[in-house]
């Protein structure tokens, strides 16, 4: 990656957490994680689908497993997250394991929120919201999101392993969502060559490895090769604040409940066609990692060819919701390189919500 033309002006703020990548780390390396940091009464949380994978977490923590609540659901409604801190108090637990995709380690931020806690998080999913102080809850409808370096995992254990269950559809959305958070990290305001770096890196591993995760899901070099872009663009997403991306998936998200990932990855072609102008530099990174000359086109045609949704409606989302989405997006507007508009966004979503090309 070339090196900026103007002066070097940026912050970049490291974030304490010790990190294990390697096949067979959930079991292997999750007990030395506690026990580094002094922790004796685990809570284990996941989703139903994940319970197995959290099971052997939980048996390999032995003795310093406090108990097992399955009760993780995405967006992490309000109440499902005052039921775990419920259950963890009760538990008289000194720190949280979650084990899953985002919702799981959504459920353990908030518990981190709520009690101060630390989390060790065990991805099996590509969402990257391990790295990050980025927690979600959602109430009445809506999305609320925030930061906080007390939800940030204290240690990320990586196991490429976890994903060779991932259906292929779900492991293309989920890494797709992953990229998203690299591409918008590049037009972040508080972007740095760092994270530039990181991100195009990101980008390029993640492209790379969706087709072969595709063509053969039990290759777990692949699997390998994915998580490892995962990090890297959930490291950005950490480092960075969020623009119109994430706000316009958070809102679909939050407001008319459609399924994270696959959201991410029908949004982020139209996304960044929109912010295409205002963010040169940025586009100029993404063509070099995926290597084309047309982001928006390659991104939602390698989705398409990989099985993923196309289109918004396909989602469940209607005409009718495009307004009320274009509203609560501008109303209140993220930091974004291009000025967020009612009207941009109601046409940005029109064209999602149909599959144009973008």
């Amino acid at each position: 990656m070339s090196t900026p033309d103007a002066p070097l002006d940026f912050a970049y703020e490291s974030r304490p957490a010790r990190v294990v990548f390697r096949p067979g780390a959930a079991v292997s390396a999750t007990p030395d994680a506690v026990a580094r940091l002094g922790l004796r009464r685990l809570l284990v949380v996941c989703g139903s689908r994940g319970e197995a994978t959290a099971r052997a977490v939980a048996d390999a923590l032995g003795d310093s497993c406090a108990g097992l609540h399955a009760g993780a659901r995405m967006h992490v409604p309000v109440e499902v997250a005052d039921r775990a801190v419920e259950v963890v108090r009760a538990a008289g637990a000194d720190g949280c394991v979650a084990v899953g995709g985002g919702s799981a380690i959504g459920l353990g931020k908030a518990i981190a929120l709520r009690t101060g806690l630390p989390l060790i998080a065990v991805p099996s999913t590509y969402s990257g919201s391990e790295m990050t102080p980025v927690w979600g809850l959602t109430e009445d409808g809506a999305k609320r999101t925030g930061r906080d370096p007390v939800v940030q995992p204290r240690s990320v254990v990586y196991d490429p392993e976890l994903t060779l269950s991932l259906p292929v559809p779900l492991s293309v959305t989920s890494g797709v969502n992953a990229l998203a958070h690299a591409a918008e990290a590049l037009y972040a305001p508080d972007v740095s060559p760092l994270v530039s770096l990181m991100a195009e890196e990101g980008v390029r591993a993640m492209a790379g490895a969706l087709p072969a995760v595709a063509a053969a899901p039990d290759d777990l070099g692949a699997r390998g090769r994915a998580l490892y872009g995962a990090w890297l663009c959930g490291s950005c997403l950490g480092a960075t604040t969020m623009g119109l991306h994430h706000k316009l998936c958070h809102v679909l998200g939050g407001t008319f409940g459609l399924p994270h990932a696959q959201t991410h990855t029908v949004v982020l072609p139209y996304a960044l066609a929109y912010n295409a102008p205002a963010a040169p530099r940025a586009i100029a990174a993404l063509e070099r990692a995926l290597g084309t000359d047309d982001v928006p086109r390659f991104l939602r045609d390698l989705a398409g060819r990989l099985g993923a949704p196309r289109s918004l409606a396909e989602l469940g989302l209607t005409e009718a919701d495009l307004a009320v989405a274009a509203v609560q997006v501008a109303g209140q507007p993220p930091p974004n390189p291009r000025e967020v508009t009612e009207d941009g966004v109601f046409g940005l979503l029109k064209a999602a919500l149909q599959g144009a090309t973008p």
